[in-house]
C-alpha cells in the first residue's frame, strides 16, 4: 500500500510538484473564504484558569493585490472555459475580494481534475456566499454534465438573523470526473415519527413490524393470477406480486413458483393472515429488515460539532468525522486515495484512516501538520508513525534555517511542536514573553504544573535566559525552556544552571529549572527534561479509535478531546 503522505506548504505548489496526474480517487475540499476575517483555533487552558486563548492559525487574505492579479493572469492566458469565465467575472464583479479568492481556486481545482482519476469525484465544501460563483467556476473546469449534486448541509442549530431567516446551512458541490465515477449508496436510519407511524405492531419479543400487501394493481392471466390458499388475488383486480428485497429472505435456492414462495413465506412466520375470510393475506415486514432510508441531497441528520463534544478541536471550521464518512464511503472503496488540499485540523484525514482508505494531506501552517500529527497518534497509537510521511518540514539544520527566514510564526509553530507543546496567542506584544506552554500532573493532588516556552529564531543572549527566568517565576511555574535555533552561549547556559531546581513531588528527582535546548538537539532527538505526566493535559489523549461506525454514525463523545472550546457558541 502506498504510504500516506501529509504535506506542509502551498497546496498549489504541491499539487503541481508531487501528485501525479489521475492518482487520486477522492477529493474533498474545504478551502478558507471569508474575507477580513483571521481564523483562530481557541484553546481553553487546562490550569484552572477557565480562561481561553486565540492562536492565529491562518490569515484569510484573499484580497484583491498584485498577487491575485498575477494570478488571475495566469489563469486567464492559460485559455480554455476557465479562462472565459473568469473574464466574465471580472467584468461582472470588478477587481475584488471575490474576484481575488476565485482566481486563487482556479489553478486549485484545474489541478485537482488533473489528479483526479476518470472513476474519481470531488466535493468542494462552501459558504452559499459563494457557492455559486464556485459552481460556475466548477462547470468550467468539470464540465456541466460531471455536476451531480448540490448537498445541503444543516451545520448548525437555529439563529436569530437580523433581518433575514437565520443562515444555518453550508454548501457540498458534488461533481465527477467522468461518467464511471465510483458509487455506494449511502442509507440512513428511520425517523422515530416515521417508525412509530408505520411501524405500529411488535410480537411479543418487542420486536416491531407493518403489515405489506402481497398483490399489485392489475390482473394476470399466468402463476400470479392464480389462487393460493382459497385466496383469489383476481377478484379484487390484482395479482400476486412479492418484491425482491422479500425474494432474498429466500435465500438463494429460490421457490419455482409465486405459490411456493408463498408457502415458504409462511412457514417462516412471515404471513399474516386477515380475520374476515374474503381478506387477502399480507407479509409481515419486521423493522429490522429495512436497511434504513436512501440518504437524499438534504443532510439534517449529521449535527454540527458540539461545544462540549470531544471531537472539537477548537478549529473554526473544523466538520464532523461523520459528514466525511459519508462521503467517503459513498465514493471510494477501501485502499483508495482520499486526498484534502486544505486539511486544517485533519478529519479528512482522520475519517480516511479509520475507513481503511490512504490519504493525502496538504496545510500552509506547521501548526495544523501539528495538530493533525498529535490527532492521529493519540486515536491510533504510537505506530501509526510508521504508516505516513511527512514532507516539507525541516529535517535538518539548514532547513530550519530556511524556514525561520521565510516565517518566524511558522517556525515557532514547528519548533514547539518538536516537543508536543502548544502555542500561545501571537498578537504582537501580548505573549509576555511565552511562545508556549506545556502542562503536567507529577503528584497526587491534581495540581496543574506548566512549563513555559521561549522560542528564539534570531540572535540569542545571556539576557534572553535572564527573562526566562523571570517569566518562570512571574508565571510560578515549574519550569522554563529556551528553544534556540543559534547555539547558545558559555554565560547562556551558566545563567540557566545557576536557576536552581524544581523537585518533583510525586517523582522525588530534580530538574533544572531553567534548560536551554537547541533546534540542533531536537532534531538529534534530545527532549525537555521533566517529570512524566500521570496524564496528558496538554492536549488531551484522544480514545483509541473504534472502527469504522464512529466515523459512520459520528462520535459525539468527543473523540479528539484536546483544545476543547469553552467559549459560548457565537451566531455567524
Amino acid at each position: 500500500m502506498t504510504e500516506n503522505k501529509l504535506y506542509y506548504g502551498d497546496n498549489l505548489d504541491v499539487l503541481y510538484r508531487y501528485i501525479g496526474d489521475e492518482s487520486v480517487d477522492l477529493v474533498y475540499l474545504d478551502p478558507p473564504f471569508k474575507s477580513d476575517q483571521n481564523y483562530n483555533v481557541l484553546f481553553a487552558e487546562k490550569n484552572g484558569a477557565q480562561s481561553a486563548s486565540q492562536i492565529k492559525a491562518f490569515e484569510d487574505t484573499w484580497h484583491w493585490d498584485e498577487k491575485a492579479a498575477e494570478l488571475f493572469e495566469e489563469v486567464v492566458e492559460s485559455g480554455g472555459r476557465v479562462s472565459q469565465v473568469m473574464q466574465a467575472y471580472r467584468t461582472f464583479l470588478g477587481e475584488n475580494d471575490m474576484l481575488a479568492y476565485l482566481s486563487m481556486m482556479a489553478p486549485r481545482l484545474v489541478h485537482l481534475r488533473r489528479v483526479l482519476k476518470p472513476t474519481g469525484s470531488i466535493y468542494l465544501h462552501c459558504d452559499p456566499a459563494a457557492s455559486h460563483y464556485l459552481k460556475l467556476l466548477m462547470d468550467a473546469v468539470f464540465g456541466p454534465v460531471s455536476f451531480l449534486n448540490e448537498i445541503i448541509w444543516k451545520r448548525t442549530h437555529a439563529h436569530s438573523g437580523a433581518r433575514r431567516f437565520g443562515p444555518v446551512h453550508d454548501t457540498i458541490l458534488f461533481y465527477a470526473r467522468s461518467a464511471r465515477y465510483r458509487w455506494s449508496t449511502q442509507k440512513t436510519t428511520y425517523s422515530q415519527s416515521y417508525t412509530d407511524t408505520f411501524f405500529r405492531f411488535a410480537d411479543a419479543d418487542g420486536r416491531r413490524y407493518r403489515a405489506t400487501i402481497l398483490t399489485g394493481s392489475g390482473t394476470r392471466g399466468g402463476e400470479s393470477g392464480q389462487p393460493w390458499r382459497g385466496v383469489d388475488p383476481t377478484k379484487s383486480g390484482r395479482h400476486w406480486a412479492i418484491p425482491g428485497y422479500i425474494r432474498g429472505l429466500l435465500g438463494d435456492d429460490q421457490p419455482a413458483t409465486i405459490q411456493d414462495a408463498l408457502d415458504r413465506l409462511d412457514a417462516l412466520g412471515r404471513v399474516l393472515w386477515p380475520a374476515k375470510a374474503d381478506g387477502v393475506p399480507s407479509f409481515k415486514q419486521y423493522l429490522d429488515d429495512m436497511e434504513g432510508v436512501k440518504v437524499q441531497d438534504v443532510w439534517t441528520d449529521i449535527p454540527p460539532i458540539s461545544s462540549q463534544a470531544k471531537e472539537r478541536l477548537g478549529y473554526p471550521t473544523q466538520k464532523p468525522e461523520a459528514l466525511l464518512g459519508r462521503i467517503i464511503e459513498a465514493s471510494s472503496n477501501e485502499g483508495d486515495v482520499v486526498l484534502d488540499p486544505f486539511c486544517g485540523c485533519g478529519t479528512t484525514i482522520a475519517a480516511a484512516q479509520k475507513l481503511n482508505r490512504r490519504w493525502i494531506g496538504i496545510d500552509i501552517t506547521h501548526l495544523a501538520v501539528a495538530l493533525i500529527k498529535h490527532r492521529l497518534q493519540s486515536a491510533f497509537g504510537e505506530q501509526i508513525e510508521n504508516e505516513y510521511q511527512v514532507i516539507g518540514e525541516p529535517v535538518s539544520l539548514p532547513d530550519a534555517e530556511a524556514l525561520a527566514r521565510q516565517d518566524a510564526y511558522q517556525f515557532q509553530y514547528w519548533a514547539l511542536g518538536l516537543v508536543g507543546a502548544r502555542p500561545v496567542e501571537q498578537k504582537k506584544g501580548a505573549d509576555r514573553g511565552i511562545d508556549g506552554r506545556l502542562y503536567f500532573h507529577d503528584d497526587e493532588s491534581g495540581k496543574t504544573k506548566q512549563i513555559v516556552l521561549s522560542v528564539k529564531s534570531g540572535r540569542v543572549s545571556v539576557s534572553d535566559v535572564r527573562d526566562l527566568r523571570g517569566v518562570v517565576e512571574r508565571e510560578n511555574a515549574a519550569l522554563g525552556v529556551l528553544i534556540a535555533l543559534q547555539e547558545p552561549t558559555r554565560a547562556m547556559r551558566t545563567e540557566a544552571a545557576s536557576s536552581g531546581f524544581y523537585e518533583s513531588p510525586g517523582w522525588r528527582q530534580r530538574y533544572h529549572r531553567v534548560q536551554v535546548l537547541t533546534v540542533a538537539d531536537l532534531l538529534g532527538g534530545e527532549r525537555i527534561s521533566y517529570p512524566p505526566s500521570r496524564k496528558n493535559v496538554t492536549y488531551k489523549k484522544a480514545p483509541k479509535t473504534r472502527g469504522i461506525d464512529s466515523v459512520r454514525n459520528g462520535d459525539q463523545r468527543n473523540l479528539y478531546g484536546a483544545m476543547v472550546r469553552e467559549t459560548p457558541e457565537e451566531e455567524d
